[in-house]
Order: C-alpha cells, then sequence, then structure tokens
C-alpha cells in the first residue's frame, strides 16, 4: 500500500513527451517476456512483436489508438504479421484505477474496453467523478457495482499494473507514454503509421 501511494505521488507531469528516436535496445534473440498478464492482441506465431506502454489518462496514448492502432491492425495485426503486447504505465491514480477495471473483465472483453477508454478518455478522465464515470463504462461491459468496487479494492491487482510500470521503466527505459519495443527497439511517442510500417517491415 506504502509503495503504491509513494509511486502514484511521483507520477504527475511524466505524460508529456515529443517524438523521440528509435532506440537499439536490445541484442539478438530479444525476449518480450510475455506472461499470462499480458494483453495480446494478434497471433502468437507473428514474426514481430510490438509491445505498448500506455497509459490510459495520456492524450498522446489516444491519438496513437485512434488514429494509428486501427491501421496497424488492419495492415499488419490482422494479416498475422505483428502482435500487439499492451502493457500499463499509469501516469496518475486514475490510470491505474482504468487499467485495473480493463483487466477485471473477462478477456474477451479487453481490448473493447481499451478502445472505448482511449475514445472516451476526455469524458470520463475529466469527469466530476472519474471514478464513477470508470463504474458507468465497467457496467455497459457488464460489471456490475459490487464486481467495479471489489476490482478498486484489489491490491494484488493494483501491485501487478504497476509491476509493469517499474519493468517497463528498469528493462527498456520507458519514462514517457506512449513508448513501444518493436522486436528489441525502442520507440517512444505517438509516431505516425509510416515509423511503425518501416520497423515492422525491418524486423519480419
Amino acid at each position: 500500500m506504502r509503495r503504491r501511494a509513494l509511486l502514484l505521488g511521483s507520477l504527475t507531469g511524466l505524460g508529456a513527451i515529443g517524438l523521440a528516436p528509435v532506440v537499439a535496445w536490445a541484442q539478438d534473440g530479444w525476449d518480450p517476456r510475455i506472461t499470462d498478464f499480458d494483453k495480446v492482441l494478434g497471433s502468437p506465431d507473428a514474426p514481430v512483436t510490438i509491445v505498448e506502454y500506455s497509459s490510459y489518462t495520456c492524450p498522446h496514448c489516444a491519438r496513437f489508438h485512434k488514429e494509428t492502432l486501427p491501421r496497424l491492425k488492419t495492415e499488419y495485426i490482422d494479416t498475422g504479421v505483428a502482435r500487439l503486447v499492451f502493457r500499463d504505465f499509469p501516469l496518475d491514480g486514475m490510470a491505474l484505477r482504468a487499467g485495473m477495471m480493463a483487466r477485471c473483465l473477462p478477456d474477451p472483453l479487453f481490448f473493447s474496453m481499451n478502445e472505448v477508454l482511449f475514445a472516451q478518455q476526455q469524458d470520463w478522465a475529466r469527469a466530476a467523478d472519474p471514478v464513477g464515470a470508470l463504474g458507468n463504462l465497467g457496467r455497459v461491459a457488464g460489471l456490475n457495482q459490487d464486481a467495479f468496487q471489489a476490482c478498486m479494492a484489489d491490491e494484488a491487482l493494483a501491485d501487478r499494473i504497476i509491476q509493469l510500470r517499474l519493468e517497463g521503466a528498469e528493462h527498456y527505459g520507458v519514462n514517457s507514454t506512449p513508448t513501444f519495443v518493436i522486436n528489441g527497439e525502442v520507440l517512444a511517442g505517438a509516431q505516425p503509421f509510416e515509423r511503425f510500417a518501416s520497423l515492422i517491415e525491418a524486423a519480419r
């Protein structure tokens, strides 16, 4: 509990980013260290793995999900060339709670809720009662009030999400969102589709 409070207290202001260059972080034989806690979109046999570190309250992350991911999905994920591994990198307490709510839904609903959270970010994150707004989104997806409250009180789940953030910082130097690791290459920022495409084509 204390570690979580201290960590979240230090997160404010880390969401602002610029378009940073690709950084060669890993050597040949990169292991994305996928676990059962990761949320994966696409074929497990895809030759290219895109690990995404995002915060649900980050406007740059929302822009990526609205403008770039749909085309990546159509051209590379749905065709079996790439898979997307989503990892929370919460920049504040509301991003943490949003990640908890999404993960309390059944797995088949995760990426649908992921899309909703980013598409409606301005509505729920800036609501007078953002936790209540999250609860409303959860109820639409089938998470009743009791289940939502239990989800928000799940300290083990919160700690696992925070651990994703700590591991992203440790393994790849992530310090802003969104940050991507594409077959071992670190790419920071909500960059255009063409930048992702060039790295995917080089890695496939």
